[in-house]
């Protein structure tokens, strides 16, 4: 990842080229990504338990498409595309909801089963050969974990093996660490919406390093203080950033947080652990509880993210006081996005064209500019 002398644009050992401002402003490149990566890749959608009773749906924008999920009659998820295959018409349009049987188009009344099928339209039954499997809703790949279901609309998807779950292997040195967490079975406590004027790269680099941490994290360099020295935990396959001495919780004041999880061992108390899941997911560890973002790009400026504190259930059910662990990554992330946005107000400036310059402590992010652009077919100049 490194130099080995000054380059072409006079750089050395010590900084790396980051991507040029184009890929954080240009629509023909966010539609590569859109195409390419997000409608390629496995996309963190909902919460599984989000959807409890059968008819409990939700629709999400995965890359250019409206997708709808929505729990069976048999207690299993489908994923479908929100396009009615009479004439196109949106098939829901609330985020969502709830029905009891079936889903109804309301432009010529088609009307399709939680499975998709279709099960009736008007005059339908005078139409003998029309096969109600074949024209029903167009089904995508979908698969359970971490007590979220994870989307795919590539007609042959990526190994989650290899993906995702390789992701959380690469950064524990081991994905079975994450076990211990049982995330599937932890409850909701808090989600918070944000909406950032940035583009979806930002968010991530700005999450994979902690150059900038000592500047503009003071409550998270008081809990985790070897963040302060400029290297984030992800910086190195297996490392948990560990509380400070004195540090009783991941809170926001470093008081007391709640008990630890189950199985949660020793070598993993008392540390945070950080884990970028390409393309839009981020994944924090702390022994009391988890904090999962998902990212949803609409634009190449603007980012939705959608982020869950999650808990052991009687905790959650106790009414506890959670409010000082989500304060905490609250104020992380407002920080965070902050910056996010200072970056994207500069992204067309001509100081940038050709783009900015990584430092040591920032070289691993090079390889996820290398990853961005083998997927759309770019190659770094």
């Amino acid at each position: 990842m490194t130099t080995t002398g000054p380059t072409e644009t006079g750089l050395t050992e010590s900084l790396l080229p980051t991507l040029s401002g184009q890929y954080y402003t240009d629509p023909a490149i966010f539609s590569l990504e859109q195409s390419r990566i997000f409608e390629k890749q496995w996309f963190c959608a909902v919460r599984s338990g989000d959807l409890v009773e059968p008819g409990a749906f939700q629709t999400v924008q995965i890359g250019r498409e409206s997708v709808l999920i929505a729990r069976d009659r048999r207690g299993g998820l489908n994923a479908f595309l929100n396009v009615c295959r009479h004439r196109g018409a949106r098939l829901c349009t609330e985020e969502q909801g709830q029905v009891k049987r079936s889903f109804q188009c309301p432009y010529h009344a088609w009307t399709y089963g939680l499975d998709g099928t279709l099960v009736a339209a008007p005059n339908l039954t005078s139409m003998p050969d029309v096969d109600r499997t074949e024209f029903g809703l167009t089904r995508l790949h979908l698969r359970e974990w971490l007590g979220y279901a994870w989307v795919c609309l590539a007609e042959e998807p990526p190994s989650f093996e290899d993906t995702v779950i390789a992701d959380v292997g690469e950064r524990l040195g081991d994905a079975g660490e994450i076990d211990a967490y049982d995330i599937a079975a932890l409850s909701l406590g808090k989600r918070i919406h944000y909406d950032v004027k940035a583009n979806w790269k930002q968010i991530i680099e700005n999450f994979m390093e902690c150059y900038h941490c000592a500047t503009i994290h003071p409550e998270l360099t008081e809990v985790l203080p070897e963040f302060a020295d400029g290297f984030a935990a992800q910086y190195y396959v297996g490392h948990g950033a560990e509380f400070g001495s004195d540090v009783e919780g991941f809170t926001v004041d470093g008081s007391e947080g709640l008990e630890r999880l189950p199985g949660v061992g020793e070598h993993q108390d008392r540390r945070y652990y950080a884990i970028t899941v390409k393309p839009q997911v981020f994944i924090n560890l702390v022994p009391d509880h988890v904090i999962l973002h998902r990212m949803f790009p609409v634009a190449p400026d603007r980012t939705l993210i959608e982020c869950d504190w999650l808990y052991l259930p009687e905790v959650v059910e106790s009414g506890r006081d959670l409010s000082r662990s989500v304060e905490l990554f609250d104020r992380v992330n407002r920080q965070d996005f902050d910056a996010c946005e200072r970056c994207q107000l500069s992204m067309d400036s001509s100081a940038y064209a050709q783009g900015g310059v990584f430092v040591p402590s920032e070289h691993h992010i090079a390889a996820f500019h290398e990853w961005v652009q083998d997927q759309i077919g770019e190659t770094k100049a």
